[in-house]
């Protein structure tokens, strides 16, 4: 059994590599994350000293990244011809992800799959987070807070009213609620989510780091 279990094993992991290294351009629609950086600096970026832990900063949801998706699984570090962005492209992210390092990541992993050149896929990072408001009293959470995963879903559907449910998915890690994720066409506008995206945290008592 143990010997079947690790050959099963070894199959997946070399699957999942194989996996990589699609052709750019070649995908259904687009994932935008938006992390509650509160709890990414608990988990990770304090530890790290990300600036955009500092106190101070008061970030609240900040854009992860736009990942280009199949109806199920998806493409990452895709083959393209265009050329990789430049620092200061890279640098003028930070003002919606909070660092220029995570810009030039998620170019590198995702942006690349979505066929287009660099600039153009971060303006587009841009223009959709743009369609999506996010709710005020998310920039107004000042102490730790426990609270089921669904409040935080129903907020951005009460100030999104375009969007509905099958739309927008909550993630959490650790306890704490990590991310909003909204499915968008190729043209930015609101779809259903795939199968594989669709499913929400469903935590009761998930923790809502403070911003500081």
């Amino acid at each position: 059994m143990r010997v079947f279990a690790g050959a099963a094993l070894a199959a997946l992991i070399g699957t999942a590599c194989a996996a990589e290294g699609e052709r750019a351009g070649d995908f259904d629609y687009y994932v935008m994350a938006l992390s509650w950086s509160p709890g990414w600096c608990a988990a990770e970026g304090y530890a790290r000293g990300a600036p955009e832990c500092q106190t101070g900063a008061a970030l609240a949801f900040t854009l992860h990244g736009l990942w280009p998706q199949h109806e199920s699984g998806w493409p990452s570090y895709c083959r393209t011809t265009e050329r990789d962005p430049s620092r200061h492209e890279s640098a003028a992210m930070a003002d919606i992800m909070g660092g220029s390092g995570l810009a030039w990541y998620q170019w590198k992993k995702h942006g690349r799959c979505a066929g287009l050149p660099a600039k153009t896929y971060y303006s587009t990072m841009r223009r959709a987070y743009a369609t999506i408001r996010v709710p005020e009293l998310f920039r107004k959470i000042t102490k730790r807070l426990t609270l089921p995963a669904k409040v935080v879903e129903s907020a951005f559907l009460e100030a999104n009213p375009g969007l509905s449910a099958d739309q927008i998915t909550i993630t959490c890690d650790a306890g704490r609620i990590q991310e909003v994720r909204l499915c968008l066409t190729k043209d930015l506008q609101p779809r259903r989510c795939g199968a594989d995206v669709i499913r929400d945290c469903r935590m009761t008592d998930a923790v809502l780091e403070p911003l500081r």
